[in-house]
């Protein structure tokens, strides 16, 4: 099984402009979120559980298992992550189905096209997942590390992903590339 530094460093490779990595702030938590949502629905009640089963907590709970074995902390903060999109997709699950599918589907496109315009119009690269599935997976991730690493968190694991995927950079108005120091 590959390492955390090796699946964020795959990752990265394809997410090496700044203002693409800025659609992917938007883009991949309206996804999550709209996944959350649309898999709210069915749910079951279990005798013993606080909370009713639904396809999503199935989901979630199994990407934070792989979150976890792929690092403890970032797990923990993609398992709290995690605990609120599914809440905020159960309570939408519970509104008339008319709202549950519009907001649901709403944010998955919506999503979707940012991720789609960071890659066309900045990266200029199919996006990560074409290449490796895990991609859908690792995303989330992505976006939670590269948060904490503006906050200054973990800077030899930002190095490392640097080191394997490149530094990132802004395209400057003449199309020479200029890279984050």
């Amino acid at each position: 099984m590959r390492t955390l530094t090796d699946q964020l460093a795959q990752y990265a490779a394809y997410h090496r402009d700044r203002r693409n990595i800025a659609t992917h702030f938007i883009g991949i938590p309206m996804i999550v979120l709209a996944l959350a949502v649309l898999l709210s629905r069915p749910a079951w009640t279990v005798a013993g559980l606080p909370l009713a089963v639904s396809p999503a907590w199935v989901l979630f709970g199994l990407s934070v298992i792989y979150y976890f074995v792929l690092d403890v902390p970032l797990g923990l903060m993609m398992a709290v992550v995690s605990v609120l999109c599914v809440t905020c997709g159960a309570w939408l699950a519970q509104q008339p189905t008319l709202t549950w599918l519009a907001s649901g589907i709403g944010l998955f496109v919506v999503g979707w096209v940012f991720q789609f315009v960071g890659h066309v119009a900045y990266e200029h690269r199919k996006p990560a997942f074409i290449d490796d599935v895990i991609g859908l997976l690792i995303g989330p991730l992505f976006v939670l590390a590269e948060a904490l690493f503006a906050f200054g968190w973990r800077p030899a694991l930002r190095a490392a992903i640097e080191a394997k995927a490149g530094p990132t950079r802004v395209e400057a108005a003449h199309g020479v590339p200029r890279h984050r120091s």
